[in-house]
């Protein structure tokens, strides 16, 4: 009787460990949370440099599974400032995932 009880124990842990790898599926990375691989500096507009312009732009970005930008959406800035930081983060490459996801990115102007 001893045998089977250590079998048994053994058989049901051995269970539970393989429906515990098959029921969780790989987790995606959390929304914003995406590596950045290629990074590119926004110029600072001439004509905010001569207005002493600064602040901060924030930029929802939908980047698809590739890690490219398919859209982007200006939440918040100054429309100079927004317009070099827009040509920026559409240069940038993130890492590669299994699905679009949306990324919140901030750009600060300092003079």
């Amino acid at each position: 009787m001893r045998r089977w009880n250590s079998a048994g124990v053994l058989l049901l842990a051995g269970a539970f460990v393989i429906l515990s790898f098959c029921s969780s599926p790989a987790q995606a990375p959390p929304e914003g949370s995406r590596k950045i691989l290629v990074r590119v500096t926004p110029q600072y507009p001439n004509i905010a440099r001569a207005a002493n312009l600064r602040g901060t732009v924030k930029i929802a970005v939908v980047v698809a599974p590739a890690g490219s930008v398919k859209s982007m959406e200006i939440v918040g800035g100054h429309p100079i400032l927004a317009q070099s930081a827009e040509s920026a983060v559409r240069q940038r490459k993130w890492e590669p995932v299994a699905h679009e996801t949306t990324e919140s990115v901030e750009i600060r102007f300092n003079p």
